[in-house]
């Protein structure tokens, strides 16, 4: 059964909807004893998640059960916040006679989607540094990917994504998309923008990046976040590189908040942001020791948005130095297992209400309601490389005729990871480069 459901997953082009885009079909090729659902939605203003998780609990379990029997685990777990209530009480009716199957309130914090932490909370385990769920025996899939491989199975492939329109637009809402749609026609269909000079980004307001109005939406676009365009966070992503480099020489003092708000730090892991600041102002990048726990870094932001009061972002100084280390074809070395973590963990959670003030997000914490209306697109454009590993490939010509579900473009041969495309509308072909662009006839 194993072989069948991985083949059904790679053939679909399923991937994780809600991270980096890592092909499902790898992930699951593992033998292990939980799987976790991570429905945490620790992001503010995001609210995809917790809606289809409502309205396709049936669909969220049937692929839950789908990867448990390709992992062989004997446990499945469903993490959520007690806040999405309508969510709990469908999963709950769904799952009475359920054995192998529950679910686990976490706390309303953030991170509690990073899947280190969520894997913590759940099972009491710690990741290793440097280290994934499966080092402990866990498959951490998030709900989206779950529908996703249930349909999989099906024999239905990834053509359409579920994303929260948000922020700065008269009727904040969450639209099951065409993958390739552009984001303008997004925010157009969220009554438009509050503001004529706007910005967006791409993903939640603390780990998304900053993307223009013609970008299409991947496989991976969560959210869509309209906000004006001399909103404090747009300001903060916009920072260039060379002026996080001199405040960070300049102004940091070592206070180490930066630290102690670290969810990695909490769990026992050896990453102190405060002394590789400190490394960075006194140029000492020869102290190995301290600047290359960069890696251990998962950029979710808490250090430079809640932590540092004086505006540095030890997140963007840690990409940095993990870009470079990269470059130099530097590997961790840092692997070390905490057995439990800090004893002051509990005081240092950061609640998800306090960060949405501290973002300057309050007046945008709307509802943002899934709409039942069909979205249909004139035109898309379907990124090749919109998940971790090569580029797809494509199987398609610019005049091919395309119908919606169509495979358009495949892993390439000898790729060790990768995904395939699949069209997300019926048309023509008309471009074929970093993309395929087809329009509807």
């Amino acid at each position: 059964m194993r072989e069948e459901i991985i083949a059904a997953v790679k053939a679909a082009g399923v991937v994780g909807a809600g991270g980096a885009g890592f092909p499902t079909h790898v992930k699951i090729n593992a033998s292990v004893d939980t799987v976790i659902v991570n429905g945490a939605e620790c992001e503010p203003l995001l609210r995809a998640h917790q809606l289809i998780m409502a309205s396709e609990s049936a669909k969220l379990i049937a692929g839950l059960k789908t990867v448990m029997a390709a992992t062989g685990a004997r446990q499945g777990v469903i993490g959520l916040k007690h806040k999405y209530e309508d969510a709990a009480a469908k999963l709950q009716a769904e799952l009475k006679n359920e054995q192998a199957i529950e679910l686990f309130f976490l706390p309303d914090i953030y991170p509690a989607g990073d899947e280190q932490v969520l894997v913590h909370e759940v099972t009491g385990r710690i990741v290793p540094e440097g280290g994934i769920p499966l080092h402990v025996g866990v498959v951490v899939a998030n709900v989206e990917t779950l529908i996703n491989v249930a349909e999989a199975v099906a024999g239905q492939p990834v053509t359409d994504k579920y994303v929260t329109v948000t922020g700065a637009v008269n009727k904040p809402a969450t639209f099951k998309v065409p993958i390739g749609i552009a984001i303008r026609e997004l925010i157009q269909m969220a009554g438009g923008a509050t503001v004529p000079n706007y910005a967006v980004i791409d993903g939640g307001p603390m780990m998304g990046k900053l993307t223009t109005a013609d970008q299409p939406v991947t496989k991976t676009t969560g959210g869509v976040i309209v906000l004006p365009a001399d909103h404090s966070l747009v300001t903060q992503k916009d920072t260039p590189w060379s002026v996080i480099a001199n405040r960070a020489k300049a102004v940091c003092c070592n206070c180490r908040a930066c630290t102690d708000v670290c969810p990695r730090n909490l769990l026992g892991h050896s990453l102190e942001p405060h002394r590789i600041m400190q490394a960075l102002g006194r140029g000492q990048y020869n102290e190995a020791d301290v600047v290359t726990k960069a890696f251990l870094c998962s950029e979710c932001g808490a250090c430079d948005s809640f932590g540092c009061t004086m505006g540095l972002s030890p997140r963007r100084v840690n990409a940095e130095l993990k870009r470079q280390f990269g470059k130099a074809k530097i590997k961790n070395p840092h692997n070390a297992k905490p057995q439990s973590p800090r004893e002051n963990r509990g005081y240092r959670l950061i609640p998800t209400k306090r960060l949405l003030y501290r973002l300057g997000l309050g007046q945008y914490d709307a509802k943002a309601p899934l709409s039942t209306e069909p979205v249909t697109a004139k035109d898309v454009k379907i990124l090749l490389s919109q998940h971790i590993g090569a580029p797809a490939k494509p199987v398609v010509a610019v005049g091919d005729t395309v119908n919606k579900g169509d495979l358009i473009a495949v892993i390439p041969e000898g790729a060790a990871v990768g995904t395939n495309l699949h069209a997300s509308i019926s048309g023509q072909v008309y471009a074929v480069d970093g993309s395929i662009a087809i329009r509807a006839m």
